[in-house]
């Protein structure tokens, strides 16, 4: 990796969380607001219509040097959601593995992240609980 590697990720990922924001503030109701869940549908929605254009450009053939890859792929979409990397990372293992490692992938994705958010969220909660009762 080069250092204009990490300048065009580093940019994109910049210009993807402003991006990422401005849909929460456009939608309403802050970061944690009775709103955030439509503003991260969307960005989820869009972004990964956006990562489905560009991997299917390259895929047929469109050259895009690769620090473009990085701005758009890793930093833009990255920030602005990181669901169009599982997105794409799902559609790759399709393409090479076939459909059961991509459904495992998928299920293990989503199952295991959910688990480790709310058994956090708990213990978190739990701890700040007793530390201040």
């Amino acid at each position: 990796m080069s250092l204009g590697m990490f300048a065009a990720v580093a940019a994109g990922g910049a210009l993807g969380a402003i991006t990422r924001y401005a849909v929460s503030l456009a939608v309403g109701g802050g970061i944690f607001g009775i709103a955030g869940p439509l503003a991260t549908l969307g960005v989820n929605v869009v972004g990964s219509a956006i990562m489905g254009g560009f991997a299917g450009a390259v895929a047929a053939g469109l050259v895009v040097p690769e620090i473009w890859r990085g701005f758009v792929a890793i930093g833009f979409l990255g920030a602005l959601t990181t669901f169009s990397s599982f997105a794409l990372d799902a559609g790759a293992l399709l393409a090479r593995q076939g459909h059961l490692m991509s459904i495992v992938y998928i299920g293990l994705s989503v199952g295991l992240s959910l688990i480790a958010f709310f058994t956090v969220q708990a213990a978190v909660a739990g701890l700040l609980a007793k530390a201040s009762g």
